[in-house]
């Protein structure tokens, strides 16, 4: 049985499909859901499944707090779900291909610091892109330069507003993360 951990900063839609994709599987279970928000809605998803969660400031993300914390849990793959903090080098450093992230568009397109949720979908938006979509990559030292691990483009017909496209993407990021997260894990076993 592998261990999963979670990285997410809001509501936890994305980490609430992993969780229930897992919840019976001989592969892998999610161990420990962590937020820099006290507030996030994951955290109550992750405690209505009975999964331990920690909650943390910027300091302690970087001063190897939470590395410490990490390694109790023996995780197999860190999953970034809609974390909106730079993941820190001495963390991937302990973990080398093991953080992925998901981006709401095409990396390259659309990436780097600054680039998440409705500011990804305005500026898609904006410059009337026919199609947008989900990139789960690999966590480097920059944002959202990880090799790419796996793209889905969906056509934007149709689409007048943000909401319109983080809808249509949303409905990307539920159908794939967890499937590309078990393929992982099974081509590392």
């Amino acid at each position: 049985m592998k261990n999963i951990v979670i990285f997410a900063s809001g509501g936890g839609s994305n980490a609430e499909k992993i969780i229930n994709y897992f919840a019976n599987s001989p592969l892998a279970r999610v161990v420990l859901v962590l937020s820099n928000n006290t507030n996030a809605g994951v955290l109550e998803k992750a405690k209505a499944h009975e999964i331990p969660t920690l909650t943390f400031t910027k300091e302690e993300l970087n001063n190897g707090w939470v590395l410490r914390h990490l390694a109790a849990f023996n995780p197999h793959l860190i999953v970034l779900a809609g974390f909106l903090q730079k993941f820190p080098s001495e963390i991937i450093a302990a973990y080398p291909h093991k953080v992925i992230n998901i981006h709401p568009a095409l990396l390259p397109k659309y990436g780097g610091k600054g680039m998440y949720g409705i500011h990804v979908h305005r500026a898609v938006l904006e410059n009337n892109e026919a199609e947008s979509g989900i990139t789960i990559h690999y966590v480097d030292e920059n944002y959202d330069e990880g090799n790419i691990i796996f793209q889905q483009s969906i056509a934007l017909q149709g689409c007048t507003t943000t909401e319109d496209v983080a809808a249509k993407v949303l409905t990307l990021e539920h159908e794939h993360f967890p499937k590309v997260i078990e393929q992982l894990i099974n081509e590392t076993m």
